[in-house]
C-alpha cells in the first residue's frame, strides 16, 4: 500500500443522486452482519489460525460491497478525494478488506497472540517522556487502522496501560464477540456519553496512565466545526479538545496503521499541550490543535489511503452542517 501523490486538484465528491433520503449519522447506523455469523468467524480464526481463515476476508469484503450502499458510496467518496482520482470498486474493495483485516486481527491480538505480528514504533520515546513528567496524557486517534496493535505493542514493549475511551454502541455485536476472547479487554475500553465518563477518564489520568480517543467522531451532543479535510470542509467534533483543555493534559496524535501482511506502524505525534495556559488563550489553543489534527489526519490519510474507516458521508454531512450553521445566523439577523 504505497503513499499516493498528493492530487494537484481535488476530484468533484461523489454526490448522492437526486430523490435520496440524507445518509443518518454513522451513530444512528444499524451494523450489518449477523451475530451468529461473527462468533463461526470468531471461531473458526482461533481453531484454524490467522493465515487459513484470511481468505475468507476476501468474501466478507465483497459481500460488504454488494449490500452495504450507503457505506460503499461514502468509501468511494472518500477514496476519490484522496487518491485524486474517482474510485473504482476495485478500491472501494481494498478499502472493506483492509478493514475486514484489523478486525480479524483483533481477534488474535486480544487472544494474546500478538508474536504473530511485527508491529514498528515511531516517535514512542517523546510520548513516553511526557507522560513521564507530566503524568497522565491523552492520544488522540482516528477511525484508522487498529487500535488494538497500538495496545499491544504497549503491553509488550514498555508495559504502561492504555485505556480506550469510545462510543462503543454502534459496534456492540463485534465488541461482545471479542469480548469472548479476553474478557479483561472490557476493563481497557471507557464508554463515552455516560454522567461519570469524564471523571472516569480523569481518575484514570491521575494514576498517570494513557487515555485514547478517536476524536474524528462525536459522541452526546459535542458541537462540531467546518475543517479542512483533505481539501474539503468537514464537520470535526470539538469535545475531545474541550475535555484535553479541562483536564489540562498533553495531548499526542496516535495511529496505527496496516502495512500488509502481518505489520502494523504505530506513530505518535505531538499535538497539543494544555498543562498551562491562561483562560483568554483556551479557545485559541482548542483551535490550533483541531487543526493540527486535522492536517496530521490528511498527512495519514495520503500515506495509507485505505486505513481510514470512514464509511459514512463525512464531506456531505459537513456540507449540510454549514448550511444549517448559516441558515440559523441569518434567520438570527434582524429585519
Amino acid at each position: 500500500m504505497s503513499a499516493p501523490g498528493k492530487p494537484l486538484a481535488s476530484p468533484p465528491p461523489v454526490s448522492a443522486q437526486p430523490g435520496e433520503q440524507p445518509p443518518a449519522h454513522w451513530a444512528a447506523r444499524n451494523e450489518r452482519g449477523s451475530p451468529w455469523a461473527m462468533r463461526l468467524m470468531l471461531r473458526l480464526s482461533l481453531a484454524l489460525g490467522r493465515w487459513p481463515t484470511r481468505p475468507i476476508l476476501w468474501l466478507i469484503a465483497a459481500y460488504f460491497v454488494c449490500a452495504a450502499r450507503q457505506a460503499r458510496h461514502a468509501s468511494r467518496d472518500y477514496l476519490s478525494r484522496v487518491l485524486g482520482h474517482r474510485a473504482s470498486l476495485w478500491h472501494v474493495f481494498r478499502h472493506f478488506l483492509c478493514f475486514s483485516t484489523t478486525v480479524h486481527d483483533r481477534v488474535f491480538i486480544l487472544n494474546d497472540k500478538g508474536d504473530l505480528f511485527d508491529i514498528r514504533l515511531f516517535g514512542e520515546e517523546t510520548m513516553h517522556r511526557m507522560n513521564d513528567e507530566h503524568g497522565g496524557l491523552l492520544l488522540f486517534g482516528a477511525h484508522m487502522g487498529s487500535f488494538d496493535a497500538l495496545r499491544a505493542a504497549a503491553r509488550n514493549l514498555s508495559g504502561r496501560r492504555i485505556t480506550m475511551a469510545m462510543y462503543e454502541e454502534n459496534a456492540r455485536h463485534i465488541s461482545q464477540m471479542l469480548a469472548s476472547v479476553d474478557p479483561d479487554a472490557a476493563n481497557e475500553i471507557l464508554p463515552l456519553g455516560r454522567l461519570d465518563s469524564m471523571l472516569q477518564v480523569q481518575e484514570r489520568l491521575a494514576a498517570g496512565q494513557i487515555v485514547g480517543i478517536l476524536a474524528d467522531r462525536s459522541f452526546g451532543k459535542s458541537e462540531m466545526r467546518p475543517t479542512e479535510v483533505l481539501g474539503a470542509d468537514a464537520p470535526l467534533p470539538t469535545g475531545a479538545f474541550r475535555m484535553a483543555a479541562l483536564l489540562r493534559v498533553p495531548v499526542f496524535f496516535m495511529v496505527s496503521l496496516y502495512r500488509g501482511g502481518n505489520r502494523y506502524d504505530v506513530h505518535f505525534e505531538p499535538l497539543a499541550n494544555f498543562t498551562d495556559y491562561s483562560h483568554a488563550e483556551k479557545e485559541a489553543l482548542m483551535e490550533t490543535a483541531r487543526h493540527h489534527y486535522a492536517d496530521l489526519l490528511t498527512r495519514f490519510c495520503r500515506e495509507a489511503p485505505y486505513n481510514w474507516f470512514n464509511f459514512f458521508e463525512f464531506w456531505n454531512a459537513g456540507e449540510a452542517t454549514t448550511t444549517r450553521t448559516r441558515s440559523r445566523q441569518t434567520s438570527e439577523q434582524p429585519s
